[in-house]
């Protein structure tokens, strides 16, 4: 006889996480609005996060590739997917943080356009698990410094992350 495991739930009705956030990271809703001509998508406003644009640039990852670890200490990190399907995994370094040690795993895609806020000293990677490339709109709330980037990296494969990436072909 088989004994089957039912699943726990890991999403709301609307879809959004059960899951807790690590401390500082946002996860806000992007309204797309749709008429005859296309759409508008609101990408930032000050209410989602009230720190000026002072720079943006825009990122793709190739399907199967992996942008991290890295992280930053200078500023936050304000990241929308426009297109594409990826997953964020993030990892709470900060001694002094509630959060301290919790690693996120989250899924966003163009099919649920969010805004998500990174704070500094929490590590981030990117991964794209869909099959056409993932197109990334980044407003850090500091410049890119190209003489002294804030960008500090670790390879994919290191021991003091407790998260490894691995292949999946389901369940």
């Amino acid at each position: 006889m088989l004994h089957p495991k039912q699943d726990i739930a890991t999403v709301r009705a609307d879809g959004q996480s059960l899951a807790p956030l690590i401390h500082g990271v946002v996860i806000t809703p992007a309204a797309t609005h749709v008429d005859g001509r296309g759409t508008l998508c609101e990408i930032l406003n000050d209410r989602v996060h009230p720190e000026p644009i002072v720079y943006v640039y825009q990122f793709t990852i190739r399907p199967g590739m992996i942008k991290g670890w890295h992280v930053h200490r200078l500023h936050d990190d304000r990241i929308f997917v426009s297109q594409g399907t990826l997953k964020v995994v993030l990892y709470d370094d900060r001694k002094d943080s509630p959060t301290h040690g919790m690693v996120n795993e989250i899924h966003r895609s163009e099919f649920q356009r969010n805004l998500m806020v990174i704070p500094a000293h929490v590590y981030h990677a990117h991964q794209n698990i869909g099959s056409t490339d993932v197109l990334c709109v980044s407003m850090p709330t500091r410049p890119y410094d190209h003489a002294s980037p804030d960008v500090y990296r670790l390879p994919l494969n290191t021991d003091d992350i407790p998260y490894k990436f691995e292949q999946r072909i389901g369940w």
